[in-house]
């Protein structure tokens, strides 16, 4: 399979700077010493952004695996 990976986020929004990413999100906190804290979060931001972008097959799995439909849901209930 030679698909082309799709580097935009959900909804097709290319944010500057930080792809798939919201803009002013709030982070939890991790640590109580904040540099510590701060030293965590980038070290987390650099992984992610070394890691290659996810290609659609990769993207539909993932949607797959958390999907359920609301008529299930309704007669599950």
């Amino acid at each position: 399979m030679s698909a082309q990976p799709n580097v935009s986020p959900a909804g097709g929004v290319q944010l500057l700077n930080t792809p798939g990413r919201p803009a002013g999100y709030d982070r939890p906190v991790r640590f109580a010493d904040p540099a510590r804290n701060a030293a965590y979060w980038a070290r987390i931001e650099r992984i992610v952004d070394a890691a290659p972008p996810l290609s659609n097959e990769q993207r539909a799995a993932i949607r797959a695996a958390f999907h359920q439909p609301a008529a299930a849901a309704k007669e599950a209930a």
